[in-house]
């Protein structure tokens, strides 16, 4: 099976945009893959606003999301593997959603002493590690 996680950023960013607010996306910058500004990372990760006017071209894909911008005035290319996409969300109230860091990994089966699935935890393994920003809300 496909991974959601390109399907759900995708998904987001049309409501975040479709509501007139400003779409951003935490980035794992320690792949060798990404490729952003590297005067902007801090503790391996980056912040990026992928909001309609602050890029060109954007391209949300399956396997990563690309796109044109400008940091200090300077034209670069931006392409961020769909696995390091760590968190999209709105940059003015925090509402998105928080992806772990390797998607689909110690996923563990239901208990078969009937009690039922154990309920899905929407916060990752190692949230809350980093800095503060950005500040996130679980919406369920």
């Amino acid at each position: 099976m496909t991974s959601s996680r390109p399907y759900i950023i995708r998904a987001i960013y049309e409501w975040i945009v479709d509501n007139g607010l400003t779409p951003y996306i935490l980035v794992d910058t320690r792949s060798e893959a990404v490729v952003v500004p590297e005067g902007y990372i801090e503790n391996e990760r980056i912040i990026l606003n992928i909001s309609p006017a602050a890029t060109h071209g954007l391209a949300l894909g399956n396997d990563s999301v690309a796109f044109s911008a400008r940091f200090g005035g300077k034209p670069m290319e931006v392409f961020v593997p769909t696995p390091n996409v760590l968190a999209i969300y709105a940059q003015e109230n925090g509402q998105g959603m928080m992806f772990g860091d390797q998607e689909g990994v110690g996923a563990a089966p239901p208990e078969p002493d009937g009690d039922g699935p154990a309920p899905a935890s929407p916060t990752p393994n190692g949230a809350g590690t980093g800095g503060k920003k950005p500040s996130l809300k679980v919406v369920k």
